[in-house]
């Protein structure tokens, strides 16, 4: 038995015998943590050491078969379109949130879903058997192929899963589980590392379905060491405001589809719904229509989502006006109040500003510009926008309104949804090869979109 003191990255779990400045793997500035490693060794018969060791024979690539099969329905549209159609069978999936997200909420409805294939072995580190029957009686799960086990030391996990042969295996939460050979804290760095690395090697050789919960930091990403998003195959988080029903089920990484998607959920007493519309979220029902909103289109993996933007001017009486902006970046914010004042002459160097995205949503693309730009100025000029208009485009420094990607969906998304007018690139309304039921008002510039709304 070996006992040694080392270092590792927390942002890619690089391993030093000594403390460095700068990690040589990530080039991270102070991320090295001291871990104290308490590991028997074991030997192949080659006399080197190894952890695993799995024997398979060298095939043809054409050989291999890949059926339909090989993903599984988890019960829900909206989650099987983030895994990209379906979880993969043997697959190793890694779900994180901020704590009472909803986490453990969806994972016991997809239980329910998921034993309708197969045995689910649920292993809790967290909760006991009497919390976990309550959420599942609060759920209405009640399946005969859904076991439990309460248990943290990885080596029983594995010889249980090895005599119960599950089709699934949901692990809540990594940070709990520890390997006894390794003398450091559960949820350190080595510890989650390790235990991964097993959970991962048990998946692919048994081919079972696994769901790992994971904490997050307070800064929101997963803890524990980078490495961990790095060695599963796939990496969701849930978001949402705490005040907001809904939650966004976002995939950050995918072997098997895109990272671009996202789903849309409820939170009820029943537990997680689907939400079918994503626009009914982000766009407010009210009968009075009032200066200071736009609307805007983004798409999100294949979703094409209709969110309001508003916005608020008023008299600032500090030296330096406030500039706040809630679901798009301060800095896009503060280019485009930049461009309106140099391009439009308006003096919104007096004015507080404030932007917010309705339903809690963050943007970062820029097709949302132009709707962005609308708010303010319709707040700042005290004009109603109509609520059957939309707005597209990004805008440039000089003004101009630019293209932007995925043009004919949205554009045939806000037309099904029964909006009348569209103010977008005037080059790209020529290029629309189909026609759509709503008014396309092609526009350059940012002062002839103003001058028409104005008018």
């Amino acid at each position: 038995m070996a006992t040694n003191t080392v270092f590792f990255c927390k942002e890619c779990g690089y391993e030093s015998a000594k403390w460095l400045g700068k990690c040589p793997g990530c080039n991270s500035w102070n991320s090295f943590v001291e871990e104290k490693v308490n590991k028997k060794t074991t030997k192949n018969q080659n006399g080197y050491s190894s952890t695993f060791s799995q024997n398979s024979d060298v095939k043809k690539l054409n050989d291999i078969v890949v059926t339909k099969e090989i993903r599984l329905n988890t019960g829900y549209e909206e989650l099987n379109r983030v895994f990209g159609g379906g979880i993969v069978q043997g697959s190793l999936n890694l779900i994180g949130g901020e704590p009472g997200i909803g986490k453990s909420t969806l994972i016991m409805q997809v239980c329910s879903k998921l034993s309708e294939i197969g045995k689910v072995l649920y292993i809790s580190g967290e909760e006991s058997e009497t919390q976990v029957k309550l959420r599942a009686d609060r759920l209405k799960v009640n399946s005969e192929n859904i076991l439990f086990l309460n248990e943290t030391n990885i080596s029983n996990i594995e010889e249980k899963i090895e005599s119960v042969k599950p089709k699934f295996c949901i692990i809540d939460s990594i940070q709990t589980m520890y390997d006894e050979q390794i003398s450091s804290t559960p949820g350190s760095i080595s510890q989650v590392k390790e235990v991964t690395a097993r959970l991962m090697y048990l998946s692919k050789r048994n081919g079972i379905t696994t769901i790992v919960i994971g904490h997050v930091t307070k800064d929101g990403v997963i803890a524990g060491p980078r490495i961990l998003e790095h060695m599963v195959d796939t990496v969701i988080y849930i978001e949402g405001e705490r005040f907001l029903s809904h939650r966004i089920v976002r995939g950050v990484k995918n072997r098997f589809g895109s990272t671009n998607e996202i789903g849309i959920f409820d939170m009820k007493d029943e537990g997680m719904v689907e939400v079918k519309n994503m626009s009914d979220i982000f766009l407010t029902k009210s009968d009075k229509n009032l200066p200071g909103t736009a609307i805007a289109a983004t798409v999100e993996g294949t979703s094409t989502i209709l969110m309001e933007v508003q916005a608020l001017t008023t008299h600032s009486y500090y030296n330096m006006p406030r500039r706040v902006a809630n679901g798009i970046d301060l800095n896009r914010l503060n280019m485009l109040i930049a461009v309106l004042e140099k391009r439009c002459n308006l003096n919104l160097s007096t004015q507080d500003i404030y932007v917010n995205i309705i339903g809690g949503m963050k943007v970062d693309e820029p097709a949302v510009d132009l709707s962005v730009a609308m708010a303010i100025v319709s707040s700042y000029k005290n004009i109603v926008i109509s609520p059957k208009t939309v707005f597209l485009g990004e805008i440039g420094l000089t003004g101009e309104i630019r293209n932007i990607t995925n043009f004919e969906k949205r554009i045939k998304e806000i037309s099904k949804l029964g909006y009348e007018k569209i103010y977008t690139n005037k080059k790209q309304i020529q290029d629309l090869k189909e026609k759509v039921d709503a008014t396309l008002i092609g526009v350059s510039s940012i002062d002839e979109t103003i001058n028409m709304i104005i008018k």
